[in-house]
């Protein structure tokens, strides 16, 4: 199957489609285990996606965007949710809304100014990793009420936040180069 309904499309499709249930089971329900254990899906269905899209030779431009813009989204709305929940510490979501602001406004310089796409890292696939495990575990341990799940968070937060502020600084780098060679 080719185009956007190919398999890896499809699976960042459903892990779209599951950010509402993510939602309701924060904000409505506040059941905040079982809230963490589908991020936990979310995010394990992420690397999926992208393997499969090698595997079976169907990487698509629009698997390109939407892996990517599923994972902001998946992760904006975790935080914002574990924030209004006090689901998360306050330092920890407010430093990851502020790189995804800053992130976004260099995103939105470089679409005004021609530049549509950068190349993933692998600092910035790392980070991301670790950031899912970090919001996963505080609301697991929130939610379930045991101890173990936050230390887990902290363990992989802490470096998972380095790495994001770090792989930030890399693309804004790389974003700067490429406005300069589309100009």
């Amino acid at each position: 199957m080719t185009g956007a309904f190919n398999v890896p499309n499809t699976i960042s499709f459903i892990r779209l489609a599951l950010i509402p249930w993510f939602l309701w089971l924060v904000l409505v329900d506040e059941n905040y285990g079982w809230a963490g254990v589908l991020l936990g899906v979310i995010g394990a269905t992420d690397w999926i996606d992208g393997y499969l899209a090698r595997k079976l030779n169907q990487v698509t431009e629009l698997g390109k965007l939407l892996d990517p813009v599923a994972d902001r989204v998946a992760v904006i709305v975790a935080v914002v949710a574990g924030l209004v929940a006090d689901v998360l510490p306050l330092w920890f979501a407010v430093a990851l809304i502020a790189r995804e602001v800053v992130i976004g406004i260099g995103a939105a310089y470089g679409w005004r100014h021609g530049v549509t796409k950068l190349d993933v890292r692998f600092l910035g696939k790392a980070a991301t990793l670790a950031l899912y495990v970090s919001i996963t575990a505080f609301y697991i341990g929130v939610g379930f009420k045991v101890d173990w799940p936050i230390w887990i968070a902290y363990l992989f937060g802490i470096p998972g936040l380095a790495m994001y502020y770090l792989v930030a600084v890399q693309y804004l780098g790389d974003l700067r180069r490429a406005v300069t060679a589309a100009s």
